[in-house]
């Protein structure tokens, strides 16, 4: 009997938003995903990094605005720093739980780009708010640079685009490892976002939204089933009000449906629903669930979460 091949999205909850969050983090994490691999799953994970690679661009800016020698890290540099950075905690912190369980098991973390469209819409509105908070001057400083800036609240934050992904440029080299039964870690944080210039690779000045990856990772996997861990237990209808309901299940036509009344946030749940139908539209026979990370057992047991299906 071969294995389920599952492609999990890690959420925010995940990994927390500083350095030592994200370690005591992961190590609640890696239980859950070894959970996974006991149930013999065949593990790809793919994860957030908005506070990693926010962090990291707040320090590489302040550290240009110190040393004036250095230069600025674009935010391509700032993608591949963080999902290091954010792989090396989860591969590690999850080998140990393995070992711990008598699971011997490679773990390991691809460095992934992600080719996008340099006429995709989403760059002549960007909207992802990334970095520090900056005053009125250095707002005008990042506008005088050609960088798109907003405000928010007493001060201004610098914006950029979540074109949608098109290719998975190192697509054959996770196929390979989850092939051999291994552990992969790729296109963290929606993966660096690449555009190709005649058989070059140029970073993008963008993000790339995690959900809207996670379902492309699936869908390029033909996986069995795409698991996206969230905040909460379920997908819900009337999400905070008192007529809140959960969904246990739904089809891709009753998701598109709830789609069309906006029942979703736009900026939470839907990118997962979105993902989903995507994922569901490319592999019929596929399985979603929505849930969150600390119900894994029940996940593994059918209790719990939001099934998705055709």
């Amino acid at each position: 009997m071969s294995k389920k091949k599952v492609v999990v999205a890690l959420g925010h909850e995940a990994l927390g938003s500083t350095i030592l969050e994200q370690l005591d983090a992961v190590k609640n994490t890696a239980k859950a995903l070894a959970d996974l691999v006991e149930a013999d799953y065949q593990l790809t994970i793919t994860h957030s990094n908005g506070p990693q690679v926010s962090m990291i661009h707040k320090a590489m800016t302040e550290l240009r605005r110190i040393y004036i020698d250095y230069t600025p890290a674009p935010m391509c540099v700032c993608s591949a720093m963080s999902q290091g950075y954010v792989g090396y905690d989860i591969q590690n912190s999850l080998k140990s739980e393995l070992l711990k369980r008598g699971i011997s098991k490679p773990v390991s973390t691809i460095l992934t780009q992600v080719t996008v469209d340099p006429y995709d819409v989403a760059f002549y509105e960007p909207k992802k708010a990334i970095g520090r908070y900056m005053s009125k001057d250095d707002a005008d400083v990042e506008i005088n640079k050609g960088n798109y800036v907003v405000r928010e609240g007493d001060g201004y934050r610098r914006v950029v685009a979540a074109p949608n992904p098109i290719d998975i440029v190192e697509i054959e080299a996770i196929k390979t490892l989850a092939d051999a039964d291994q552990v992969v870690i790729a296109c963290g944080g929606g993966g660096i976002p690449v555009i190709e210039q005649q058989h070059i690779l140029k970073g993008a000045s963008a993000v790339i939204e995690k959900d809207s990856i996670a379902g492309k990772l699936a869908s390029d996997l033909q996986a069995d089933e795409l698991l996206i861990f969230t905040s909460v237990d379920y997908v819900y209808k009337d999400f905070g009000k008192e007529s809140q309901q959960p969904i246990p299940s739904m089809s891709v036509a009753e998701a598109k449906a709830f789609i069309e009344a906006g029942e979703f946030g736009e900026t939470d749940m839907l990118p997962k629903i979105m993902a989903a139908i995507q994922y569901l539209e490319a592999v019929p026979n596929g399985k979603v669930v929505i849930t969150s990370l600390d119900k894994t057992a029940d996940v593994i047991n059918e209790k719990v979460g939001t099934v998705i299906t055709n």
